[in-house]
C-alpha cells in the first residue's frame, strides 16, 4: 500500500508486516488491523483527537456496531461523553475519496440511531465538524475543535 501523506500531525503507530498486507495496532480496539487507506486516516485522526485536541481516549471506540433499518452497520469511530452517550461520530473516507453530501448522508443516517451532537468526517486531506443544535438544526463549525471546546460549543448551544 502506498502511504499517502495527510493534512494531520504524525501518529505514532505500530506497523508490521502480516503474510500479504501490513497490518497496524488499533490502541482503541486493542488489536491489530489490517492497513488500508481509511485505517490509515483513522490512526491519524484518532491519535490528533486523543493525543493533541485532548478528547478522552477511554471515552472512544473504533468500528462501533449498530442497528439501522434491520441491517447491521459499523460506526468508523464513536466518542462518548462523560455518562456514556455518544457524543462525537466520525466517519473516515480514503484519501482518495472526496468528502461528498453522500458521506454526511452516511453519517446523518448513524446518527439518527445514535443521537450525538457532533459530526465529524475526514478524508485525511480535509476535515469537517457539524453540531447538532436542541432547534434541530445542524451548524458547521470552522474546523475541528478541542474537546473542551467541543464542550463549550455545545452547552452554549442548550442554554440558548
Amino acid at each position: 500500500m502506498d502511504i499517502p501523506a495527510l493534512n494531520l500531525p504524525p501518529a505514532p503507530l505500530d506497523i508490521r508486516q502480516a503474510d500479504s498486507h501490513a497490518e497496524v495496532y488499533d490502541s482503541l480496539r486493542r488489536r491489530w488491523v489490517t492497513l488500508t487507506p481509511e485505517e490509515w486516516v483513522r490512526q491519524h485522526f484518532v491519535g490528533w483527537l486523543t493525543g493533541i485536541l485532548g478528547y478522552p481516549a477511554s471515552l472512544a471506540a473504533n468500528e462501533v456496531g449498530l442497528r439501522l433499518n434491520g441491517t447491521l452497520r459499523r460506526c468508523d469511530t464513536v466518542v462518548y461523553d462523560r455518562s456514556l452517550h455518544p457524543l462525537v461520530v466520525v466517519e473516515y473516507k480514503a484519501p482518495s475519496v472526496t468528502v461528498s453530501q453522500k458521506v454526511f448522508d452516511q453519517i446523518a443516517r448513524y446518527n439518527f440511531v445514535l443521537r450525538a451532537r457532533a459530526l465529524m468526517v475526514s478524508n485525511g486531506m480535509d476535515h469537517y465538524c457539524c453540531v447538532y443544535s436542541p432547534d434541530g438544526s445542524y451548524r458547521f463549525l470552522p474546523g475541528i475543535p478541542d474537546y473542551l471546546r467541543l464542550t463549550e460549543i455545545l452547552q452554549s448551544l442548550d442554554s440558548r
